[in-house]
């Protein structure tokens, strides 16, 4: 006589080329699955069209007629040469401003060096795959693309193009995985040489209307004070990334932003500021 759980076994073994035993059940309803279908891709980030003769676009601000919007930006500057600084313990990344950007909920725009991608992978990498934020180029060597800009060394005009796709290149190494197709002059320095160079890159130039004025600052209530004073709706306010070239900017941030949103201001990233115009969103 076979025992009652020897049937199960000897049902289970004859129905295998059907499903597994006690685990494949019919689809409910009787419906078949359908294969899932990929994605869509995101679409492009918005940019400006060309210039001039197709010279790279430029975006300082948005109008001032948009809305109470505001985009903050973080240089996170190093130039190519800067290594053996960091070797000996220099600090050229930020990660408390990082938190307390994160902590507030203060979506920011931060244009990376290549460089300093290489230098801080894991740092780059988080705040690319971050939605609070978005990643720009600020070159690969941060090496002026003008002579006479604030003494940094001056790259030829044969090698821009170059420098900026090389830090896209960087991004990709470290896994940021969709850097904008923006760029900021290092300095902020350009001319009409420098916008023709970079015309095939494809990218927006993107510079400001508020300077933060943290570079090398040791007072954070100036800091906050110059770009309160500043901000006007559209404005991009231009501050730093870098422990040991501006110290204060994280202390600012924690008054700059509640100040900001109390008189009614929302912050956004580039992206969507440059996206309103291009979309005649803004006038």
């Amino acid at each position: 006589m076979i025992s009652p759980a020897r049937s199960v076994i000897t049902v289970c073994v004859l129905s295998a080329a059907l499903a597994a035993c006690g685990t494949a059940s019919a689809p409910r309803g009787g419906h078949t699955a359908v294969p899932s279908t990929p994605a869509p891709s995101p679409p492009a980030p918005p940019t400006l069209a060309p210039g001039p003769a197709g010279l790279t676009p430029v975006f300082t601000s948005a109008p001032r007629t948009g809305g109470k919007t505001v985009a903050l930006t973080f240089d996170a500057d190093m130039t190519a040469d800067q290594g053996p600084r960091a070797a000996q313990g220099e600090r050229f990344d930020n990660p408390q401003l990082i938190a307390t950007l994160r902590a507030l909920k203060v979506p920011a725009t931060v244009f990376m060096t290549g460089r300093w991608a290489e230098q801080y992978p894991i740092q780059a990498r988080g705040i690319g795959r971050d939605p609070l934020f978005e990643v720009a180029n600020h070159s690969y060597s941060h090496y002026a693309f003008t002579a006479d800009c604030y003494g940094l060394p001056t790259i030829d005009e044969d090698r821009m193009r170059a420098d900026v796709e090389r830090a896209y290149a960087a991004f990709r190494r470290v896994g940021v995985p969709d850097a904008k197709p923006y760029f900021r002059f290092p300095g902020g320095c350009y001319d009409q040489r420098a916008l023709r160079a970079l015309s095939a890159t494809g990218v927006t130039a993107v510079q400001w209307d508020v300077v933060g004025g943290d570079a090398f600052a040791t007072d954070a209530d100036a800091v906050a004070r110059q770009v309160l004073e500043g901000v006007r709706p559209g404005s991009v306010v231009v501050l730093h990334c870098t422990r040991s070239a501006a110290p204060t900017t994280e202390r600012a941030i924690r008054t700059i932003v509640p100040e900001l949103r109390r008189q009614g201001y929302r912050f956004v990233k580039v992206s969507e500021l440059i996206g309103a115009v291009a979309s005649g969103g803004l006038t």
